[in-house]
C-alpha cells in the first residue's frame, strides 16, 4: 500500500511554498485585494510559478516542466488554501495543464509550465468529471457563444474552449469578451466569456481532455479544502485559548472543547481523503473511486468547520477586517466547485455498485 504520509520533500516544497505566502499573501492584503477591481495578486503568481517553478510540476522535464506528481501539487494546493490565495493556480497549473497533457500541445504546455501563460478551461467551476460541459458553437472556422461561470477568465492569457464539433481550441484572451460575474468566493472571481467570432485553434479532442482535467480538479480541490480547514480550525482553538470570560480563557469551557474535538476530527478525516486522492491521480490505481470519496466528504467538512470558525470567533468573526469570512466563502464555493458532494456520491454508489433502489 501507498505511504499517504508526507515525505521530506513534500514538507519542504510546504515550508518553501509557505514563507513565500507569508510575504505576498498576507490576511490584510488579501482583504484589501477583494475591495480591487483587481483582486488576482499576480507577483503572488509570479512568484509561484516563474520564481519557484511551481506552474510546471505536472509537465514533464522535456516540455519544460518539473515533472513531479499529483501529491506535490496536493502540497502546494494546501498551503494556497491555508492562505486562500487569490492566484490561479488550481485552474492553470492543474486543470488546463492537465487538459493539454491528454491533448499533446508541447508549445502550449511550455508556456503555462514557465509561467509565461496562464491558461483557463472555459467551463463553468460547477461542472463535475463526467458532466456534459457546455459547448462554444462553431461556425465556418470561428468560434460563438457564451460560457458562463469560467474561473479566472478575468487573467487567463489562453482559454481552452470546447466546441460542439467534438474539439478543444484555445483561443487568445484578446479574441474574447470577458465580464465579471458576482462571485461568492472573493479570491477566485468568476467570469462570463463570450466568443463572436473568435478564431481558435484546435488542440486536441475536448471529451477526454476536459474528463481527465475536471477529475484531477475534484481529487486536488480536496486538499485546497484542507488547508482552508486546517487553517480555520487552528486559529479558532488559538484564538479561544486567548480570549477570555468570567477571568478564564474561553477554550476551556468543555462544551467548546467537544466541538473543537470533534472539528479536529473532522479535519483529520479530510486529510486522509485528500492524501488518497492526491495519491490515486498521482498513480492511476482506484483514480474514480478514491477522488468520488474525497470530493464527498470534502466539501461538507470544510463548509462545517469554517461555519464554526466564524462563530466561535464571536463578534470579530463577523467583522470584514477579519479574514474567517474569506475562508467560509472560500469554502462555500468549493462546495459546489467540479460538482457537489451530492453528485459525487451518486457517482460513487455506481462505481461500486451500491445504488438506491
Amino acid at each position: 500500500m501507498t505511504d499517504l504520509l508526507y515525505s521530506e520533500e513534500e514538507e519542504a516544497l510546504r515550508a518553501a511554498v509557505r514563507d513565500l505566502l507569508a510575504d505576498h499573501c498576507d490576511a490584510p492584503g488579501v482583504i484589501a485585494r477583494t475591495e480591487s477591481g483587481a483582486p488576482h495578486d499576480l507577483a503572488a503568481w509570479k512568484a509561484l510559478a516563474d520564481g519557484m517553478g511551481l506552474a510546471g510540476l505536472l509537465v514533464p522535464g522535456e516540455l519544460g516542466g518539473q515533472g513531479a506528481s499529483h501529491r506535490e501539487v496536493a502540497v502546494v494546493l494546501e498551503e494556497l488554501g491555508r492562505a486562500v490565495a487569490p492566484v490561479p493556480y488550481l485552474t492553470s497549473a492543474v486543470v488546463a495543464t492537465e487538459a493539454l497533457l491528454v491533448c499533446g500541445d508541447e508549445e502550449l504546455l511550455g508556456r503555462l509550465a514557465s509561467g509565461r501563460a496562464i491558461g483557463a478551461l472555459a467551463v463553468g467551476l460547477h461542472t463535475a468529471p463526467g458532466a456534459v460541459a457546455k459547448t462554444a458553437r462553431l461556425e465556418n472556422g470561428t468560434l460563438h457563444g457564451e460560457l458562463t461561470g469560467i474561473a479566472d477568465a478575468a487573467v487567463a492569457d489562453v482559454l481552452l474552449v470546447p466546441a460542439d464539433d467534438g474539439g478543444l481550441y484555445a483561443v487568445n484572451a484578446d479574441d474574447v469578451t470577458v465580464t465579471p460575474q458576482v462571485s461568492l468566493d472573493l479570491t477566485r472571481p468568476l467570469a462570463t466569456v463570450s466568443l463572436d467570432g473568435a478564431p481558435g485553434r484546435r488542440v486536441g479532442d475536448a471529451e477526454p481532455a476536459v474528463r481527465r482535467a475536471l477529475r484531477a480538479a475534484a481529487g486536488l480541490l480536496a486538499s485546497e479544502q484542507l488547508g482552508a480547514s486546517d487553517w480555520a480550525l487552528t486559529e479558532t482553538v488559538r484564538y479561544l485559548k486567548e480570549r477570555k470570560q468570567f477571568n478564564r480563557p474561553v477554550g476551556g469551557f468543555q462544551a467548546l472543547k467537544h466541538r473543537l474535538a470533534q472539528l479536529w476530527l473532522e479535519v483529520a478525516g479530510l486529510r486522509a481523503a485528500a492524501r488518497a486522492a492526491a495519491d490515486a491521480l498521482a498513480t492511476g490505481e482506484d483514480t474514480d473511486v478514491t477522488v468520488a470519496v474525497a470530493q464527498a466528504y470534502a466539501s461538507p467538512v470544510a463548509v462545517r468547520v469554517t461555519e464554526e470558525a466564524l462563530q466561535l470567533h464571536g463578534g470579530i468573526g463577523m467583522t470584514w477586517e477579519h479574514p474567517v469570512h474569506l475562508y467560509l466563502k472560500r469554502a462555500k464555493a468549493d462546495s459546489i466547485a467540479c460538482g457537489t458532494a451530492g453528485a459525487h456520491r451518486a457517482v460513487l454508489a455506481e462505481l461500486v455498485d451500491l445504488q438506491s433502489p
